[in-house]
């Protein structure tokens, strides 16, 4: 994946000295053992550095200052071994710029009831000292996930992977650059959003370039590019006939390849992690950009149709949260419905780029006129999405915050569509058709959406609580008076949020 940093999570154990040096060296190695297993977890992704034992109001301020200025930390895990009075945390805390996640557990799993003593007492204290530590988190308006359960649990490790996912994806945009390559299409409301508060609020820049200077490095690609390309195409894909080299329009093969070396140069060599177009602004292109967008995120790169900015910064989000699942991740677009009495079904699709990680089959490549944007008819991949669970997600600026929504679907089998020349996935909705579009509209939810097999609703609610972003959630238990209610409540809690922070 390109751009992808792997960073640490730093395990962060917390006591005092109350109770001795016998008892905290073996908090610290119980707290060692913890860490070392959180590392060796399959359900985590990032290596998991243990922090060692904090006792005193220095030692946690220190911490927390040498995690803001490592580049490699991307959150803490912290958990209270014993009793760790959190008055002491207050400084630290407060200077705190990385994400944290709050486990609560201890180290036995099951009570030794013949064997207790106040020793006993004195050294497994978790069950009081989370809950000081919650206190505070709370008092100080901390946005954080709290998973409970013993560190052994399969259920606690997958809880912590799903976080962990998130706040790798936060530290892949602090400073990630998206290109606009021109503006957004004309008179479109939802592509438009405040790119001054979208840094303020998610870390990542987004500038605009001209696609004259996008067409010059496209024109720049030497021959032996074009052919290596092609060679891959030939080889990786079921290519029409007409595309083949002895085709009569394997010309368009080629400019299509021209143009993914072209762009794949540009965003390199930019250190860009997304990117996005319009087809009312192709100056210099032969066509609008459809293979090459297509294989550009796959290789994990965001990406948002007719300058939608900010689902090219949500589709890179969610690529690195599913970095390494099984399913795939794409840019979607809610197009045309089948509303047939008992089965109401959404096709999504989009003109040209559906990243071929959600692939049922082998991609078949074709080309077909686009009937939009006036220039050659673009080459792209076609092919039918995989069935099963999936997410679709949109991120809307509302002039006054940014809102997540998440809405809950299932990928589901459809007819043949022989005469649908592009990428597409068919699903049905959570809890209903009729609920969740009615849903969707009442929360704003944009047209253009990351869709994904592999990212689950936990991993954006744990995403949306790192950014301090709101989030609406419509799933299989979503009543829609219920809903509206919520949203008109968090209208009114985001009016006095930073008030209450205070």
């Amino acid at each position: 994946m390109k751009h992808l940093a792997h960073p640490r999570l730093w395990f962060v154990c917390g006591s005092q000295h109350l109770y001795g040096p016998d008892t905290l060296a073996q908090v610290a190695e119980h707290a060692r053992v913890i860490g070392q297993a959180l590392n060796d977890s399959p359900s985590i992704p990032l290596d998991v550095a243990a922090k060692g034992v904090l006792t005193t109001p220095e030692d946690i301020r220190a911490l927390c200052l040498q995690a803001n200025a490592d580049p490699e930390c991307a959150g803490l895990i912290l958990w209270m071994h014993t009793f760790s009075p959190a008055k002491m945390w207050i400084g630290g805390l407060s200077a705190l710029n990385k994400p944290f996640v709050h486990l609560h557990t201890q180290f036995e799993q099951a009570l030794p009831w013949d064997r207790i003593d106040m020793d006993y007492m004195n050294l497994n204290q978790s069950a009081h000292g989370d809950r000081e530590a919650g206190f505070l988190h709370t008092r100080m308006r901390l946005d954080r996930k709290v998973v409970v359960g013993h560190w052994q649990d399969e259920e606690v490790h997958a809880r912590l992977g799903a976080w962990t996912r998130a706040a790798w994806a936060w530290h892949d945009l602090q400073g990630a650059k998206f290109a606009r390559f021109g503006d957004n299409m004309r008179a479109v409301a939802v592509t438009e959003g405040d790119k001054v508060s979208a840094e303020m609020r998610f870390g990542f820049q987004v500038n605009t370039y001209a696609v004259g200077d996008l067409a010059e490095r496209v024109n720049a690609v030497p021959e032996a590019e074009v052919d290596a390309l092609v060679d891959t195409y030939l080889s990786e894909y079921d290519v029409a006939p007409d595309l083949r080299p002895d085709g009569e329009r394997h010309a368009s093969l080629r400019d299509g390849a021209r143009l993914e070396a072209g762009m794949r140069a540009f965003l390199e060599e930019g250190g860009f992690k997304g990117f996005t177009d319009t087809f009312e602004d192709l100056h210099g292109l032969p066509q609008l950009p459809g293979l090459a967008t297509q294989r550009l995120m796959a290789d994990g790169y965001g990406f948002g149709g007719e300058g939608d900015w900010k689902a090219a910064a949500l589709v890179r989000a969610m690529k690195v949260m599913a970095h390494g699942l099984p399913g795939g991740t794409s840019f979607m677009e809610d197009y045309t419905y089948h509303l047939a009495p008992g089965q109401h079904q959404v096709l999504g699709a989009h003109m040209l780029e559906i990243c071929p990680s959600i692939a049922a089959q082998q991609p078949r490549l074709e080309v077909h006129p686009l009937g939009i944007g006036g220039k050659d008819d673009p080459v792209r991949l076609v092919f039918d999405a995989q069935q099963g669970p999936a997410i679709n997600v949109s991120l809307i600026d509302l002039g006054s915050r940014f809102r997540l929504i998440v809405n809950e679907v299932d990928a589901v089998a459809h007819p043949p569509l022989p005469n649908l020349p592009v990428a597409r996935a068919v699903w049905e909705c959570r809890p209903d058709f009729k609920t969740a579009c009615a849903a969707w509209i009442h929360a704003g939810g944009a047209h253009h959406t990351g869709y994904s097999y592999a990212v689950t609703t936990e991993m954006i609610e744990d995403f949306a609580a790192i950014a301090r972003v709101e989030l609406a959630v419509i799933d299989a238990d979503t009543r829609l008076r219920e809903f509206r209610q919520t949203l008109q409540l968090s209208d009114l809690y985001h009016v006095l949020a930073q008030g209450l922070r205070a």
